[in-house]
């Protein structure tokens, strides 16, 4: 299996694909400045609820290394790198690690600690991926064909991925023969991402528009549904990549497992439920556009929400590093 990582830490840089660019040119890109960092964050060139978060580590101690020890100048940087996108609960509870961790300890020893904390998540988070592969195998059954939505393989993690480390471990060892994938209009990255990613690693897969999803389980092509996550409340209310609620329901007339693969970081308890998640809304353009080419009237008003929320009660079960999570949930 050849070695695909979207994030890598060398001890002073991190280094990170360049997610907009894919899938026309793969470009690796080395910085030092957590402004950089924020910046990709935003512009989803770093993507994936797990993989921000890692980045969000290594920006604040970035950020660190830049203030020449005033703290306050620091803790103000941490609200910015936090900000960057507000769905994803990695984000902030790698900052919050991060600035817990410091409140303790001197400035001439704050670097050391920094880097030890950021370093652990990123090491724990590439763990992670395989102990959800190695429990989401237990899933699955022999000779099957899966559906997932978004990315959510090495690109948006530390290690092999969330549902898509699933898929990829499931490959591995003969259990699944191919993967659909939506292609995740408006920003495609379904189509830019899942589909290059498996291309990469020698995985079959077919790509479908969003809207042809009933079709294929109406033709009986799904044996499961897995995707991943950017927050989880406790009652199971799931927010991820928009598009995944109609997928839920779709699954559910049709009688077919829908799983969501994520790290525990993912799992927010302090949420009650998806009512409480503030779902990110993006700009216009993305949607009158395609790849910079207008699709509709320039004036167009756009809905365009980056998440919808999936009831828990539509998700067969959780996967985490712990095990599989069944319902009923209660993540508190």
């Amino acid at each position: 299996m050849p070695e695909l990582r979207g994030l890598h830490w060398d001890g002073s840089a991190l280094h990170f694909i360049e997610q907009t660019l894919l899938p026309e040119q793969l470009e690796h890109v080395k910085t030092q400045d957590w402004r950089v960092l924020v910046d990709a964050i935003k512009r989803l060139a770093i993507r994936g609820a797990p993989a921000i978060g890692v980045a969000g580590a290594f920006a604040s101690l970035l950020a660190w290394r830049e203030v020449d020890k005033d703290r306050s100048k620091w803790l103000d940087i941490l609200d910015v790198i936090e900000d960057a996108r507000p769905t994803a609960v990695n984000l902030s509870y790698a900052v919050k690690l991060l600035r817990d961790a410091s409140q303790s300890i001197s400035d001439d020893a704050l670097d050391e600690l920094l880097t030890a904390k950021a370093e652990a998540l990123a090491i724990r988070d590439e763990e992670m991926c395989e102990e959800m592969a190695a429990h989401g195998l237990e899933l699955i059954p022999e000779d099957a064909s899966a559906l997932t939505h978004c990315n959510t393989g090495a690109l948006v993690t530390y290690g092999i991925g969330t549902a898509l480390g699933v898929l990829r471990r499931g490959h591995d060892t003969g259990k699944v023969k191919r993967v659909y994938a939506c292609e995740a209009r408006p920003l495609g990255q379904g189509s830019r991402l899942t589909i290059w990613e498996l291309d990469q690693l020698g995985i079959p897969g077919t790509l479908l528009s969003d809207s042809a999803a009933g079709r294929l389980m109406q033709e009986g092509l799904v044996d499961f549904v897995i995707l991943g996550a950017d927050r989880i409340a406790s009652n199971g209310d799931t927010a991820n990549k928009v598009g995944t609620f109609n997928l839920a329901v779709l699954a559910k007339r049709f009688g077919i497992p829908f799983y969501v693969a994520a790290p525990s970081t993912t799992f927010d308890p302090s949420t009650a439920s998806g009512d409480d998640i503030v779902v990110e809304m993006r700009a216009a353009d993305e949607v009158r556009n395609c790849r910079d080419r207008l699709v509709t009237i320039p004036h167009a008003e756009v809905y365009n929400p980056a998440f919808d929320i999936t009831p828990g009660e539509l998700v067969t079960a959780f996967v985490s590093e712990a095990g599989v999570h069944r319902p009923p949930y209660s993540f508190a």
